[in-house]
C-alpha cells in the first residue's frame, strides 16, 4: 500500500483538454437546462443547480482516482466554478447575455384568467399552477390581477385590491 506522490500531484490529462471538457459539459447542459428545466428549478437558479451537480461529480472524480491527479480534479472544478461565475457576471454588463442566462417572467394568470398558452409552453398543469398559488394564500384564480412564472422557475402573483376585485363582474373563480 504505497503512494505514488507522482503520480497523484502531476496533470495526467493535458490542462486545456480539461478546461475545454468542462466548458463544453458545463455550456451544453446550460442550454439544455435553460430551455427544459425552467419550471422545476423553483428556489435554485439553473445555474446554482447546474453548478452543485457538476462540483459534485467532478469532485468525486478527483476523489474517486478517476482522475489521477488531485490537480486535474482542481482544474476541472475552477472551470465550472468559472463559468458559473462568467455567465452571472457577462449577464449582468450585458443585455444580450442577460435576457438568454434570466429570461422575462413569462405570464400564467391576467385578470384572473389563465394565460393557457404559457402554461402549455412550460408544460404546467392548471392544477400545478393552482397548487402553487395556494402555497402563497390564494384559493381562488379570482384574486390574482396577474401570475408569472419568474426566471428561476418561481410563480410570483399580484392580488386584486379588495375594491378592484369586487368592481370586476367577469371575476371568474377557479
Amino acid at each position: 500500500m504505497s503512494i505514488n506522490w507522482s503520480e497523484l500531484f502531476a496533470l495526467d490529462t493535458p490542462f486545456i483538454e480539461i478546461f475545454l471538457r468542462g466548458t463544453l459539459i458545463y455550456l451544453g447542459l446550460f442550454v439544455l437546462l435553460r430551455f427544459v428545466l425552467k419550471r422545476e428549478a423553483g428556489e435554485v437558479g439553473i445555474s446554482d443547480l447546474l453548478m452543485i451537480v457538476l462540483l459534485a461529480d467532478a469532485a468525486q472524480n478527483a476523489m474517486a482516482d478517476d482522475y489521477k491527479s488531485i490537480p486535474s480534479g482542481f482544474l476541472l472544478v475552477g472551470t465550472i466554478v468559472f463559468w458559473n461565475f462568467a455567465l452571472d457576471w457577462l449577464g449582468y454588463r450585458i443585455s444580450l447575455i442577460h435576457k438568454f442566462v434570466h429570461p422575462k417572467p413569462l405570464l400564467m394568470v391576467k385578470n384572473g384568467r389563465l394565460v393557457r398558452g404559457n402554461l402549455a409552453k412550460e408544460l404546467l398543469t392548471k392544477e400545478e399552477l393552482l397548487g402553487l398559488l395556494r402555497e402563497q394564500g390564494i384559493e381562488d384564480l379570482g384574486q390574482v390581477k396577474e401570475a408569472r412564472m419568474e426566471s428561476d422557475g418561481r410563480i410570483s402573483a399580484i392580488q386584486f385590491e379588495p375594491k378592484e376585485q369586487q368592481g370586476n363582474p367577469d371575476r371568474p373563480s377557479v
